[in-house]
């Protein structure tokens, strides 16, 4: 059994070299953000587009492909933490990944049952069973969202917005971001972005914020676009995940925003509440833990990575 530990800490948010307590924290804090930020853009998703285009997008390739950019945005974020910040990142120790992300998982999966389970019985959604087929494309997509955008939204924004402002602030401002990163896609509204910043900005950053770790949030991730993009055959956040088990579609007659519409389930009612109710239970958890009042950097007694000198 673990110890207890590595199963829960606080946010390690990061004290030395470019953090180090003095005049302007807050500037450097929002600085190193943002540069932190649009190295993980700039490392992961080219080596995607660029080995998606070379190689077969069929089998096993397009699962190899979507990992190899999930590993090189843990590689970058990783170094870039090493050098800057003076530390080995407790966020994303490797000696609770397996059972934290196997949690995550777990979680992931039951939250979107229930919201597609809830729309099911209530009539707004039509659901057919396809059959079995390869789930290599939708288990890369998955993977490479639930790291990428965890680092970049939650190790990245999140933890620096709290190391320069506070928890509350770093909540509200990182929920908006990740909400309105998707406006871009597919049949997304306004309405769509706010359930996702709700939904995903909350959830996601609060078994952050109770975990003092990633694994949780991204399995969460991973789990719930799974769930959805494959075994359920939805679309995730406006994007088709290939090959599915079943085929979900939203009746027409029904306003889109009882059923996300053509966008997905995220944008719904019924998802905006299921998962407001999990994030904000969450949230609570970590508040009870004293995680948004207690110092939120790891003390070498309390790590089981030692900082570096």
């Amino acid at each position: 059994m673990p110890h207890a530990k590595n199963w829960s800490r606080p946010i390690d948010l990061g004290d030395r070299r470019i953090l180090r307590p003095g005049p302007l924290r807050w500037l450097r804090a929002l600085g190193w953000m943002t540069a932190l930020f649009f190295l993980i853009v700039l490392t992961a998703y080219p080596l995607t587009d660029f080995l998606g285009r070379q190689l077969p997008d069929k089998g096993v390739w397009p699962f190899l492909v979507h990992s190899a950019g999930a590993i090189v945005a843990i590689l970058a974020y990783t170094i870039a933490v090493w050098l800057a910040e003076g530390r080995r990142p407790t966020e994303l120790a490797p000696r609770p990944a397996l059972l934290h992300c196997a949690a995550g998982l777990t979680i992931g999966a039951a939250v979107f049952t229930a919201v597609m389970t809830t729309m099911i019985v209530f009539g707004l959604y039509e659901v057919t069973l396809q059959g079995p087929v390869p789930a290599w494309r939708a288990a890369g997509l998955a993977i490479e969202a639930g790291v990428i955008e965890e680092i970049m939204v939650r190790a990245v924004v999140l933890r620096l917005l709290w190391r320069a402002f506070g928890p509350w602030a770093a909540f509200i401002v990182s929920a908006a971001v990740f909400g309105a990163s998707h406006l871009g896609n597919s049949d997304s509204s306004l309405f769509a972005a706010f359930c996702i910043a709700i939904e995903a900005g909350v959830m996601l950053g609060a078994f952050y914020a109770l975990t003092g770790r990633l694994w949780v949030s991204i399995g969460v991730h991973a789990g719930w676009n799974f769930t959805q993009g494959y075994l359920f055959g939805a679309a995730v956040s406006g994007n088709d995940y290939g090959p599915a088990l079943a085929k979900s579609v939203a009746l027409q007659d029904v306003p889109a925003w009882l059923t996300g519409g053509t966008f997905g389930p995220e944008a719904s009612l019924p998802g905006l509440l299921i998962c407001a109710a999990v994030g904000w239970a969450t949230v609570w958890a970590a508040y009870k833990r004293g995680r948004f009042t207690r110092p939120q950097s790891a003390s070498p007694l309390s790590s089981d990575l030692e900082p570096l000198p």
